[in-house]
């Protein structure tokens, strides 16, 4: 188990705009900069695994506490004044503040809908599954029926998108989350105490029919090459300055690269180097576009210093970065692309 300290540190070299400002006041904010919870408190290590997991995880570089979270630190005690204290946390951070630490949020009235609600749903389902082990009736239900309010208001919040942009946006973090809440239960015991509890809340992402099915066609059809972890920008040190800086839903990702292009947050060589990064995952992630969006924002934005941090690339990532096939692909418009896009997301939801 990692130690506090450590995780602590992890969360300042990933996230360090978290502690050189005031942010007002957060309970996440005030677990990460309070006391370190000593060994053997296991709500204080639950409470600072679940603030870090809030921090980090829309950053690049995210800290690998969600087999704790979901399922390992539930099992740690038997304990129901424990158990109930870390369900509650839990339930309070369903509401923790997503403006500083994501960029990755849709909210039509409802609530912002990210990825951040499969994560907070993801331990949820450990609580669930751990209070119907040991018995906990009443929390068991409550625990379930945070689940069932959370769904229900991810899919009245798609039902409400009426731009294919939105649409795209909320059906790649529904189908995150789902994914998130299988994770979670994958935690639970087999046997007769979890199985009606299986039957409701697993595998909604994966039927063919059912209440989750446009998102996830959607997801599937057009997004999924962009769900991956953007491991290519995680040694890029200068993106983690700022929330400013933090990737956006992919692939609608056009102006945070001209963002890239022009903020004086990043230098020359930090700009070099995302453009490298960038470069090498469009080689290694077929399929994405994301990327390559990024890529025109920041050349339409800043011309001619692209040009230069492109010709100061090492030789394989110049040599792409100026090849006829990859400017074809950085030269499409923005509107040609966008309106492609909008005639896909129009074909599958007809």
């Amino acid at each position: 188990m990692i130690a506090a300290d450590n995780l602590l540190g992890l969360v300042r070299n990933t996230a360090p705009f978290l502690f050189d400002r005031d942010w007002g006041p957060h309970e996440f904010l005030d677990i990460l900069r309070g006391p370190l919870p000593e060994e053997g408190d296991t709500l204080g290590y639950f409470a600072l695994c679940v603030a870090s997991h809030h921090s980090t995880v829309a950053t690049f570089v995210p800290t690998d506490v969600d087999a704790k979270i979901r399922g390992l630190l539930w099992r740690e005690t038997k304990d129901r004044d424990v158990l109930r204290a870390m369900a509650e946390l839990a339930l309070r951070a369903m509401h923790w503040d997503l403006s500083f630490v994501s960029r990755r949020c849709v909210n039509l009235g409802l609530g912002d809908v990210s990825g951040h609600d499969g994560e907070r749903m993801s331990i949820i389902a450990g609580a669930h599954g751990r209070f119907l082990e040991v018995g906990d009736a009443e929390y068991a239900e409550k625990m379930a029926m945070t689940l069932e309010q959370e769904l229900e208001r991810e899919l009245a919040t798609f039902a409400l998108a009426k731009d294919p942009f939105t649409v795209l946006k909320l059906s790649a973090s529904i189908a995150h989350n789902l994914g998130d809440l299988n994770q979670g239960i994958s935690f639970w015991r087999k046997g007769e105490l979890t199985a009606a509890s299986r039957a409701r809340f697993l595998r909604l992402g994966h039927e063919d029919a059912g209440r989750f099915a446009v998102p996830m066609r959607l997801y599937r059809s057009i997004l999924s090459p962009e769900g991956h972890r953007n491991y290519p920008l995680r040694s890029v040190r200068g993106l983690r300055q700022s929330p400013e800086l933090l990737y956006p839903q992919p692939p609608f990702v056009e102006d945070w690269g001209a963002t890239l292009g022009t903020t004086p947050l990043l230098n020359f060589e930090e700009r070099r180097d995302v453009i490298a990064a960038l470069i090498e995952g469009c080689r290694k992630l077929p399929g994405q576009q994301g990327y390559y969006r990024a890529l025109a924002g920041m050349m339409q934005a800043n011309p001619s210093q692209f040009e230069r941090a492109v010709d100061a690339l090492p030789g394989t990532a110049r040599r792409e970065g100026k090849s006829g096939e990859f400017r074809k692909l950085l030269g499409v418009s923005r509107a040609s692309w966008e309106a492609s896009m909008v005639k896909r997301v129009r074909a599958l939801m007809t």
